[in-house]
């Protein structure tokens, strides 16, 4: 069985995890998901390129950088699902199936929340499961990818 890559993306602050509004993000650090999502993508047959930044370049360097070498996306933009064109307009033009996640149900926050430059270019949206929402994701991606 052939082993796809799968690039994955943390968006700003989602290094704070743990320690951020644990009410709304929860207790789950980002070495606890990305140890999970390793341990996901060993069991369906992935490997992953884990990237976090807090900077809006960094991830669209990032998503350019998946072309050629990455068969899909998983992405937790973060505050930039709601205002960057940027990471929109790189996810659009590799034309990688993307998956946008979110550990909280952005849709039952603030008014701005629901609204994604992403998810329109995504093959979906998974949100309000905590740390599952990233596991949910990259099921979903596996299975679009014939996993």
């Amino acid at each position: 069985m052939s082993v796809a890559k799968i690039l994955v993306l943390h968006g700003p602050n989602l290094n704070l995890l743990g320690v951020r509004e644990p009410g709304v993000y929860g207790t789950t650090t980002l070495d606890g998901i990305n140890q999970a999502l390793t341990e996901l993508a060993a069991e369906l047959s992935l490997e992953l390129d884990i990237v976090q930044s807090n900077s809006e370049g960094a991830l669209v360097d990032a998503i350019q950088g998946a072309l050629g070498t990455c068969q899909g996306i998983l992405i937790n933009p973060a505050a930039y699902t709601h205002t960057s064109v940027a990471i929109r307009d790189a996810i659009s033009a590799t034309a990688l199936p993307a998956v946008e996640v979110h550990l909280s149900n952005v849709h039952a926050r603030e008014p701005f929340r629901s609204h994604s430059f992403i998810a329109p270019v995504a093959v979906g949206q998974i949100c309000g499961f905590g740390p599952d929402s990233y596991l949910l994701g990259l099921r979903a991606l596996a299975k679009r990818l014939g996993k």
